[in-house]
């Protein structure tokens, strides 16, 4: 059985945190679903067109990496795609306990059978998440050393 997981995120943007998981999670599966959720109450600030550029441009050199995107459940896409493993990094210790209650709720509300797969992040790299590279790139900050050379942001000046 082909060893398929899902490495489910908003991604906005995509990080070297990011990237840390995906390519330390390469060897482990045959195939590895970078899963970019959709959610219509939540306000992005690149596009979802424009995130799906961003990763499939930062994940092209790995083979067994594909982009897809999604609505509702990540369990149900695992069972669209045949994925058997959730990836998800973990920086710190509040990362563990949210995952840990989403990893629970996912076995108690499918009879699928998923597996997640924590991977912690390196720690030149755990600092690190979208929300703060938004921030930077709105206030003009050098945002490149957060994130893959394929995110691009053009800081409006007021």
């Amino acid at each position: 059985m082909e060893r398929i997981a899902v490495f489910p995120g908003s991604f906005d943007p995509i990080t070297i945190g990011h990237m840390d998981i995906i390519q330390r999670a390469v060897p482990l599966f045959d195939k590895i679903i970078v899963a970019i959720g959709t959610n219509s109450a939540k306000k992005y600030m690149f596009s979802l067109e424009q995130r799906q550029k961003f990763i499939e441009k930062a994940v092209e050199r790995f083979e067994n990496v594909t982009v897809q995107t999604y609505d509702g459940l990540t369990i149900d896409f695992c069972l669209n795609n045949d994925a058997r493993y959730i990836l998800r990094g973990l920086r710190n210790p509040a990362d563990f306990e949210f995952e840990k209650a989403i990893a629970h709720t996912n076995r108690a509300i499918s009879n699928y059978d998923v597996e997640t797969v924590f991977l912690l992040t390196s720690s030149g790299k755990a600092y690190i998440s979208s929300s703060i590279v938004r921030d930077v790139m709105i206030n003009g900050g050098e945002y490149k050393k957060l994130v893959p050379s394929s995110v691009k942001y053009k800081c409006e000046t007021k």
